[in-house]
């Protein structure tokens, strides 16, 4: 098979007109084992060569690519035992990667690290995190791993929720060289059958910032709480949120480590499962040690008839959901949320159906239910709705911009209307930061072609509709939700061609 390096360079003409982009396009070949089924994880840039992690037939690789998406090396993780592997996840540095994964050898489950180097090779043994004894064997992971910002903490965490009432979190600090700073262990009490724990998240400061809340029934959350956990602390503080009589949906947290200000945010109902009226807003100043902002923001009727596709006004929001959060350097932030639903010949999925399964069920796994929440790798989601006669759908992108008091600044809507018969894959969107502009990239189904398309939003809220990118060859299909920018100015994106995955690497050049 011949090494499919057909590039695409298109002049862009931004809504300006005074900026140029060049953006050019690159297939990697698709390799015989690197099927549907295959799991994989872009890794990140190193040089001017490009990391993947694949995982084919249970057997696990780094692959590099050069700057023509050519396969140059391959390097087999020997290091990782032959015996259960439940996780593996990476955190990219300049030079090199820490690998950290979790196995399972008889009872006990064993937390690892090692580094590779910019080709994927390694370059220390293997070292010991930490170690669980289990009375069961582990299908969910037990270890979780998550990064600050500036990349200067890393933190593992686990949490035991044997004691429905009463969790037990373990939680391991590290440094950027992997020296532990603290190991803390420390109780939550789960007073109701219906309190869950939220994603966590790491600050500069080694900081952990995470939500409880308690919902009804599985619907709305009717309570809920800021809990942060001080880097050198081994008690939490417990900041309750006040929504009044309102309901939230899912709760959403982003860490603003310039000003130093904790933003949590949630699409509020006035009644339990009623119509979205807006966001919810919490604001938590790190410095001043107060709330700062907390109130909620309706949203207009203008936006909502821009926003609501085929829904009646009262209810344009109520398929959406909140999908990026941008914090800007004053302090303010940008919301992004995308509308998604299913139908079938049965019936319609909304956000209280569960469609991808109860996510409370295991004890050791975030609590989440957006379509949208799931670990990188791609874990063969595109069987999930296979032989069910299920669409999805991926509609309309709404964009609002706020100050840091929470007003709002500007709002705009991308319209779009995407569907997928064969799992959810294709649909959605990759956003790009490239600075001066955020890029939304999605396919769009033209005369029976997915071509890839490209809206760029400018500071002051203007969307420009950017020259659609085709694929070069038929048959490859974009996956953009599973993408990765990798650099300012450059993202890798997965793709189907024919049976097999392989890569893209799009270029934007001013």
């Amino acid at each position: 098979m011949t090494h499919f390096t057909k590039c695409l360079c298109l002049i862009i003409l931004t809504g300006t007109g005074t900026s140029i982009f060049a953006q050019k396009i690159v297939y990697s070949e698709p390799e015989r084992d690197d099927s549907r089924r295959m799991n994989f994880e872009i890794i990140g840039k190193f040089g001017g060569n490009y990391l993947v992690y694949k995982n084919p037939r249970n057997r696990d690789f780094i692959c590099l690519y050069d700057n023509d998406m050519k396969q140059i090396g391959k390097v087999e993780m020997d290091y990782i035992p032959d015996d259960r592997l439940i996780n593996v996840d990476f955190f990219p540095y300049n030079d090199f990667t820490y690998v950290i994964y979790q196995y399972q050898r008889k009872n006990v489950v064993y937390c690892m690290s090692v580094t590779i180097d910019g080709v994927g090779k390694k370059i220390s043994e293997p070292v010991q995190l930490d170690s669980s004894h289990m009375g069961f064997a582990a299908n969910n992971k037990i270890y979780s791993a998550i990064t600050s910002e500036d990349k200067s903490k890393i933190a593992v965490f686990k949490i035991n929720s044997r004691n429905k009432a009463n969790y037990v979190v373990t939680t391991i600090l590290f440094t950027d060289k992997l020296e532990m700073l603290k190991r803390t262990v420390f109780n939550i009490s789960m007073d109701d059958r219906n309190d869950y724990l939220d994603e966590f998240y790491l600050d500069n400061d080694g900081d952990l910032v995470f939500a409880k809340y308690s919902r009804t029934n599985s619907d709305n959350i009717v309570k809920a709480a800021m809990l942060i956990k001080p880097a050198q602390s081994d008690s939490l503080r417990v900041n309750e949120l006040k929504f009044e009589k309102n309901f939230l949906d899912e709760v959403h947290i982003k860490i603003d480590n310039n000003n130093k200000r904790y933003f949590l945010t949630s699409f509020y109902y006035k009644q339990r499962r009623g119509n979205v009226e807006g966001f919810y807003f919490y604001v938590w100043d790190k410095n001043a040690a107060q709330t700062v902002l907390e109130n909620t923001i309706v949203f207009s009727d203008e936006l909502r008839r821009e926003a609501r596709g085929e829904s009646n006004t009262k209810s344009a929001f109520n398929d959406y959901f909140i999908r990026n959060i941008i914090v800007k350097k004053d302090g303010g932030f940008i919301i992004g949320s995308e509308s998604f639903y299913t139908t079938s010949r049965f019936n319609s999925w909304n956000r209280w159906d569960y469609m991808y399964g109860n996510p409370f069920m295991s004890p050791y796994d975030y609590y989440y239910y957006s379509p949208y929440y799931s670990n990188l790798w791609w874990r063969s989601n595109y069987f999930r709705n296979t032989n069910q006669g299920v669409r999805s759908h991926a509609d309309n992108v709404v964009i609002l911009s706020f100050t840091k008091e929470g007003q709002l600044e500007w709002s705009n809507v991308i319209a779009k209307d995407q569907y997928d018969d064969d799992g959810d894959f294709r649909v959605s969107y990759q956003l790009m930061n490239t600075g001066g502009q955020l890029h939304f990239l999605f396919n769009q189904q033209e005369k029976r072609m997915l071509l890839l398309n490209d809206f760029s939003v400018t500071p002051d809220g203007q969307i420009n509709r950017n020259p659609t990118l085709k694929n070069l060859e038929k048959g490859y299909e974009f996956m953009p939700k599973y993408g990765k920018q990798v650099s300012a100015k450059q993202v890798i994106m997965p793709c189907i061609y024919r049976n097999y995955i392989c890569f893209a690497k799009l270029d934007y050049n001013q």
